[in-house]
């Protein structure tokens, strides 16, 4: 057998493993596993390996100062305060609150990014639906649907966009001029969709909240530390530097600033975070520098560059459906960095980047592993106790994603 199918035969197993999950074995294991299979065989150097592990470090940053400070949010008890507020806010109606937790989804997502909305929005709204007595399931939906479907409302709404554009990602006014109706048209596509599909769960009385409690000082140093990562995010996505570092340093400084007022130890904060993800991420570069390897990426832009340049209208179309399902295949990440090497050695039409940039992050909204934020979402959800099989969300996101997709693909061709 050549090398190169058996390196394609190692990179599907792998991400099957990673979808599927056999014998309960985390996604991290599967991925982990079939990065160091090809090196071990040789199919990889190790060379090779070490650099693609290396350009995921932003996104390693990113992640963990993200997820220290949901882990902080969590023990700190911000995430029950908030969802006692937002229990009373619905004032007993299911719709009520689905609409609170789908607008404060959306603006966690576009200020905090979609990886955020799934580490620290999800334990909230799970809490909220535990204080309101109502099926939490609905609910929890909306984190993992609106986190891609809101996903390219900034730059920063999303770190796959700055895998995909890399040093040539546009600034923010020419971002907004290009992606705010295609974004517009994903998030209300996202939201009739769930709603009409959750119609029957929204018709159950919640019970009635009042009393709020007070909130703790660790729990509002905690919300301070949240809010300025987010106008940190700003800045810095303004000023066009990665996000990783400040993410990560902000997340580090307030679990250092909330023990160090309350003369506890933080051991438990970093003993509670999910770390697993960031493995998984590692071992989903590697796949993709397989795949380089073997000379796909070369003829997938070759293939494309062609296309649009015999039938540009259709390669916009095209590329933006075939790219958001196979996002579904392999996860969103190496579908974003195959896109952003095919779109840097490709002499492509904008409207067709931009399609690339809709398919990478609206695409996953198909399947539970689609994206690395539903899977941080997968995460966060078993943790609270419940599970979502690969077939329920299949169900449910084959409903949500196709419209989102091609109303967003025509707001860009209107865009342009």
């Amino acid at each position: 057998m050549p090398l190169s199918a058996i390196t394609w035969c190692i990179t599907a197993l792998a991400t099957a493993g990673v979808i599927l999950r056999p014998w309960r074995l985390p996604e991290y294991v599967w991925a982990l596993g079939g990065a160091l299979l090809l090196v071990v065989c040789g199919l990889v150097p190790w060379p090779a390996a070490l650099a693609a592990v290396a350009k995921g470090d932003d996104v390693y940053l990113f992640l963990t100062g993200m997820m220290l400070l949901a882990e902080l949010a969590r023990r700190e008890g911000l995430f029950d305060w908030l969802a006692t507020l937002a229990a009373r806010q619905a004032r007993g109606s299911s719709q009520r609150l689905f609409d609170l937790v789908f607008a404060v989804g959306t603006l966690v997502t576009v200020f905090l990014s979609n990886d955020a909305t799934a580490v620290v929005l999800t334990p909230a709204v799970y809490a909220a639906t535990r204080a309101a007595k109502a099926e939490p399931l609905p609910y929890l939906f909306i984190c993992a649907f609106i986190a891609n479907a809101a996903s390219f409302v900034l730059p920063i709404s999303n770190p796959a966009n700055l895998v995909i554009f890399g040093s040539q990602m546009p600034a923010l006014g020419p971002w907004l001029a290009q992606f705010s109706l295609p974004s517009l048209a994903a998030i209300a596509l996202t939201y009739l969709v769930l709603r009409l599909s959750q119609r029957q769960a929204l018709r159950q009385p919640l019970e009635q909240v009042d009393a709020l409690p007070p909130l703790s000082l660790g729990a509002r140093l905690t919300a301070g530390g949240i809010a300025v990562t987010g106008v940190l995010l700003l800045v810095v996505s303004a000023l066009d530097l990665q996000l990783g570092l400040p993410t990560c340093l902000a997340g580090l400084a307030t679990v250092v600033l909330v023990h160090s007022l309350q003369k506890s130890n933080p051991w438990p904060v970093f003993k509670g975070v999910s770390w697993g993800v960031l493995p998984l991420v590692a071992g989903l570069f590697v796949l993709v520098e397989a795949l380089t390897l073997t000379g796909v990426v070369g003829a997938l832009a070759k293939a494309l560059e062609q296309w649009a340049q015999a039938a540009p209208v259709q390669v916009t179309w095209g590329a933006g459906v075939l790219v958001g399902i196979a996002c579904n295949l392999v996860n969103n990440l190496p579908a974003g960095l195959i896109a952003g090497s095919v779109g840097h050695l490709a002499s492509l039409p904008s409207e067709t980047t931009r399609a690339l940039v809709v398919a990478v992050d609206l695409g996953p909204n198909l399947s539970i592993t689609g994206s690395l934020a539903t899977v941080l979402w997968l995460i966060a959800v078993r943790r609270e106790g419940e599970h979502v099989s690969a077939w329920t969300f299949l169900k449910l996101g084959a409903l949500v994603m196709p419209p989102a997709l091609l109303a967003s693909l025509a707001a860009l061709q209107l865009t342009h």
